[in-house]
């Protein structure tokens, strides 16, 4: 019964040209003990997975997130037909703790990193550099007409 594994241990110096990143990886794949890797290892590190509020239509995750009265803001918002309580704003760092599939629409202020929005995100550049960009503000309007079917309700 220890044979078996005592050979296998045995066999387990040359490691580096297998691809296994260690002695302990080798030995487990041997055994045909599978390996599961974590998708959200911060879980288990005590932060807490981040729910959706009922009602959330627009998600906008940015470092320092904009007040929800700004100009633009309330223009997007009016645009978009989006009361202020059916926005939720994250932080970059919530960003993965998000449910693996978000219906509803997401937008990453100056944020470039995978997102979970299964509809549409946006992605603009931070706040201050859209206020004070044309360019930037026009790009936002490009992403909402180029999306305008699944944004807009037509009748």
């Amino acid at each position: 019964m220890f044979d078996g594994f005592a050979s296998i241990a045995s066999h387990s110096d040359g490691l580096t040209g297998n691809g296994m990143s260690t002695r302990r990886d080798w030995l487990l794949q041997q055994m045909g003990i599978t390996q599961y890797q974590l998708r959200r290892p911060r879980v288990l590190q005590g932060e807490i997975a981040v729910t959706l509020a009922p009602g959330t239509r627009l998600v906008m995750v940015a470092e320092h997130a904009p007040a929800l009265q700004e100009p633009l803001i309330g223009d997007v918002l009016r645009v978009l037909q989006i009361q202020p309580e059916q926005v939720m704003t994250l932080t970059p760092e919530q960003l993965p703790m998000l449910p693996e599939k978000v219906e509803c629409v997401g937008w990453l202020l100056g944020i470039d990193s995978p997102h979970p929005f299964s509809g549409v995100a946006l992605h603009t550049a931070v706040f201050n550099e859209l206020i004070s960009s044309g360019a930037a503000k026009r790009a936002l309007w490009q992403q909402m007409c180029d999306h305008d079917n699944l944004l807009f309700h037509h009748p």
